[in-house]
């Protein structure tokens, strides 16, 4: 039986903030012992950011594996080789490919999808792979269809695990996974797991992924909106209560947005622990 994949996502601090700023949050989740963490773009793509030197931290100071995320917005295709002959010197071999955020002024040059940028990691050799699913859609799909087409041509190009989209009602993760198996698409699938412990933050993630928001939750983020402490424990609980029943359904894995909280992380991690067989 194939061991339940469990890992965190983290972000970078910005450049002028310094790399130490992130320091105290990986100690604790590398603690938690994930099996790896991918570590985001920051903003103006990986090159220009800490993405690389947060990837070799981890990897140096606790032995964790790193997955470096880059970008097809703001990467010309120069950028990106530059980024990838440095992450193969420090010894980081696994990349998450995406298309990226087109906000802040961020433009796509010589990489239009992630499928372009896929093509071009694996030309480049030496890397695993790794790429995003949507399991509500992409919200820029006109068809669900479409976007367990592009699953299977990510896979077939030579992606090889996929980390899904956030999401709040485990029904869409299901019927994502049943559609990409029956697509061909034979690599792992992590649901993409994001702890609510603030209302605004909720807004924000729902603006950004387009996630629904179900009753079940909405219920506890009206009855915990002014409760900041309260909000944060119904929101680990909600996630936590999802991600068994999602575990229960043999789910490949969870990846979990941390969003640089070790606290958070921790709590969930505890919720789900038995369940992930830890």
């Amino acid at each position: 039986m194939a061991k339940t994949i469990f890992s965190l996502e983290v972000f970078p601090p910005k450049r002028d903030d310094g790399i130490e700023n992130i320091y105290a949050p990986l100690r604790g989740l590398c603690a938690i012992n994930p099996d790896f963490i991918s570590v985001t773009c920051s903003a103006g793509g990986s090159a220009e950011g800490l993405t690389v030197e947060v990837c070799d931290y981890i990897r140096r100071e606790y032995d964790v594996p790193a997955v470096a995320h880059l970008t097809c917005a703001g990467s010309d295709r120069a950028t990106i080789k530059r980024t990838l002959s440095d992450l193969r010197t420090r010894g980081i071999d696994q990349i998450l490919a995406l298309r990226g955020d087109l906000a802040e002024g961020r433009t796509l040059t010589d990489y239009r999808h992630a499928t372009d940028l896929i093509s071009d990691v694996v030309s480049f050799g030496g890397f695993s792979v790794m790429a995003a699913c949507y399991p509500e859609g992409h919200k820029e799909s006109a068809r669900f269809s479409d976007d367990l087409d592009v699953m299977k041509r990510k896979e077939d190009l030579g992606a090889t695990h996929f980390l899904s989209q956030l999401f709040f009602d485990e029904r869409d993760f299901l019927h994502m996974l049943e559609g990409a198996r029956k697509h061909g698409v034979t690599s792992p699938i992590e649901a993409g797991i994001m702890p609510v412990t603030n209302a605004k933050q909720i807004v924000r993630m729902v603006q950004l992924s387009g996630a629904k928001i179900p009753e079940g939750l909405a219920k506890r983020i009206a009855r915990y909106e002014y409760d900041p402490e309260g909000m944060r424990r119904a929101g680990i609980e909600y996630v936590v209560e999802m991600s068994r029943r999602l575990l229960a359904e043999g789910v490949d894995g969870l990846h979990l947005y941390a969003m640089n909280n070790a606290d958070t992380a921790k709590a969930f991690f505890e919720g789900v622990r038995t369940e992930l067989g830890r």
